[in-house]
């Protein structure tokens, strides 16, 4: 690390911490006995834009705000709240950069969400179903429910 006042490449260390999500503040010192000046650096790791492959092939930058639209509009007027819409979106975007470096198949974020709000409200996830799954009929709607129709007859 070059000292940004002599220009000397010998520094050190003084302190590290964190400070925000993947930046790390580091405070270094000039070694140049002349300089001996303190100053701070930001380390910020660099990220490969993650792209989605879209159904039909195409690649998009990875955007979370698609996944809350999508989550809002299927919460529509359901007893869902912000809160827990945004720790969906949490979840499905930690779980997606985990498991993926460079591409996530449009399929897979969708299985993540649609499982996830499974358990947080059913009409919201029939919705949500109605568009990931493209319904075509009734039909395809009563497919979807059987296996939630029978777990509810268990209770």
């Amino acid at each position: 690390m070059l000292c940004p006042f002599c220009r000397r490449s010998e520094t050190k260390v003084v302190d590290s911490r964190t400070s925000e999500q993947f930046v790390i503040r580091r405070r270094r010192e000039c070694l140049d006995v002349k300089c001996g000046r303190r100053f701070t650096t930001y380390e910020k790791i660099e990220e490969s834009p993650l792209r989605v492959i879209k159904k039909d092939g195409s690649r998009v930058p990875f955007d979370r705000e698609k996944i809350r639209i999508g989550l809002e509009k299927a919460c529509y007027k359901r007893p869902v709240s912000d809160e827990v819409i945004e720790r969906i979106v949490k979840e499905v975007e930690a779980d997606v950069y985990q498991n993926f470096e460079r591409e996530v198949p449009s399929r897979y974020i969708g299985e993540q969400v649609f499982s996830t709000l499974r358990g947080v409200d059913q009409v919201a996830f029939v919705r949500f179903a109605s568009v990931y799954r493209e319904f075509k009929d009734v039909k395809d709607f009563v497919d979807e429910l059987q296996p939630m129709l029978r777990d509810s007859k268990r209770r």
